[in-house]
């Protein structure tokens, strides 16, 4: 048995003094106990707060961020941005997708995120045609969670049409092409890996990329209880097509389809009516915000007051990976509602009026449901997953637990992390990952061979 003495530690009723934290060699939780004395010689940390689950990550595109801020000759847009990430796609092999899948992953590491959920779309190779193992690219994210240590919930892509009214996929998109029957096998060959460190779920595109025969299809052969992921109502263009080949917008008409309930995760889901946004907070399901990513492409901002007055569940995700901090997630979430609606602190509620306790507890809540994974609280039974934040920096020097948060998410950029447990096992040390370097090694040479084609 492993553990560690908190001064300090957030546990689902709220901080807590004195807490030893104790796991076994699977990594699970055994005893958190309350007003404890520390063992002798245990580790001792003064700050410790579960980790952040990030729902929603493309993993090659950590490499191509930044690299599309440049204007173009016309209005630039998600839709312009979406040409450039085709040929980028178009080009990454497998040994470069695992190169690059785990230098994100470190760095979701070294800022908070213990688990990550992989929405992964990039199946075939560069030819369109399956590799001799049909689950060859998604072994290899599988192969760049464990090298980094991040707890991973994998979910392939089911993506067989170009736009809606089964619109024929453009050359661009034939290594993403699949149908029910192919996502199916490749859910079978990860199923063989799973564990307490790897999940396995699914993910319809969206609904211009599935005719609702498929999405009925995969929902119901899909094991039990196995996370369901989809993007829906993105952005203003898709809501106006999905009208003009339904009648119906999103998310009414994602609900007509299938019983849309706590396994399902809707990501972005950003352009609501009231309607939706009270039907998708009674589901039960999870909405998937990506505020960095979304604010990068232009896509718009979440009803997020009447989400949560519904008594919605949400969680974040970093998604196109312009930034790999569940801190800036957060800040850009409450921020972006502070502009929208010209008033300060909305993300609360009736029995929180902290927002950062707020933010930070209702994402890893969302986080956990959305990746079907036991993570997301200090608890037993639960993944030993946590952050130990440096209590040396200036932000935090003296302050009582109750601010730790509020400072955490609100005050500068300094990355206040300092050591990070991901199943029971210690990735982040100082700061750094433990294996920061051979990773980040493996990361450069791979983007050099991709920009060099």
């Amino acid at each position: 048995m492993s553990s560690l003495f908190a001064r300090h530690a957030l546990l689902p009723e709220g901080w807590r003094d004195d807490v030893l934290l104790e796991w076994d060699a699977q990594g699970n939780l055994a005893a958190v106990r309350e007003n404890a004395e520390a063992p002798a010689g245990a580790e001792r940390a003064d700050y410790v707060l579960p980790g952040m689950i990030n729902l929603h990550s493309h993993a090659f595109q950590r490499a191509m961020a930044g690299l599309a801020e440049r204007a173009g000759s016309l209005e630039d847009s998600f839709w312009t941005w979406r040409e450039l990430m085709y040929r980028f796609a178009g080009r990454i092999a497998p040994g470069q997708l695992e190169a690059v899948a785990s230098q994100l992953y470190v760095e979701c590491l070294r800022h908070g995120y213990t688990a990550v959920c992989e929405f992964h779309y990039l199946q075939r190779d560069i030819d369109g045609a399956f590799y001799a193992d049909p689950a060859e690219m998604a072994l290899r994210i599988a192969a760049a969670g464990q090298a980094s240590g991040i707890g991973l919930t994998l979910l392939p892509v089911m993506y067989s049409h170009a736009g809606f009214n089964e619109q024929p996929l453009k050359p661009a998109q034939q290594r993403f092409r699949t149908d029910p029957g192919a996502v199916l096998r490749i859910v079978e060959v990860l199923d063989a890996r799973r564990g307490p460190q790897l999940e396995v779920g699914a993910a319809p595109h969206s609904l211009r990329a599935v005719s609702s025969g498929q999405l009925r299809e995969l929902a119901a052969a899909l094991p039990a209880g196995r996370p369901l992921h989809i993007h829906i109502a993105e952005q203003q263009l898709e809501v106006r097509q999905c009208l003009d080949a339904t009648g119906m917008r999103p998310v009414d008409y994602l609900m007509q389809q299938v019983d849309v309930d706590a396994r399902w995760c809707l990501v972005h889901a950003t352009h609501l009516t009231d309607g939706e946004t009270a039907a998708l907070a009674a589901s039960g399901a999870v909405a998937g915000l990506c505020p960095t990513t979304e604010a990068n492409l232009g896509d718009g901002l979440f009803p997020l007051a009447p989400y949560i007055a519904a008594g919605g569940t949400f969680g974040i995700g970093s998604d196109s990976h312009v930034s790999q901090s569940p801190v800036e997630e957060l800040r850009w979430l409450e921020y972006g509602q502070r502009l929208l609606r010209q008033q300060r602190n909305i993300a609360v509620d009736g029995d929180c009026r902290d927002v950062g306790a707020y933010l930070w507890r209702q994402a890893l809540r969302g986080g956990a449901q959305a990746s079907g994974r036991a993570v997301g609280r200090l608890e037993p039974g639960r993944r030993a997953d946590l952050l130990v934040l440096d209590s040396a920096h200036p932000n935090l020097d003296g302050v009582d637990s109750g601010e730790v948060l509020g400072r955490f998410l609100f005050c500068g950029n300094d990355n206040l992390v300092r050591d990070v447990l991901a199943g029971g096992q210690w990735v982040v040390r100082g700061g750094r990952h433990v294996d920061q370097d051979a990773i980040a090694r493996r990361y450069t040479a791979a983007v050099r061979e991709l920009r060099s084609m």
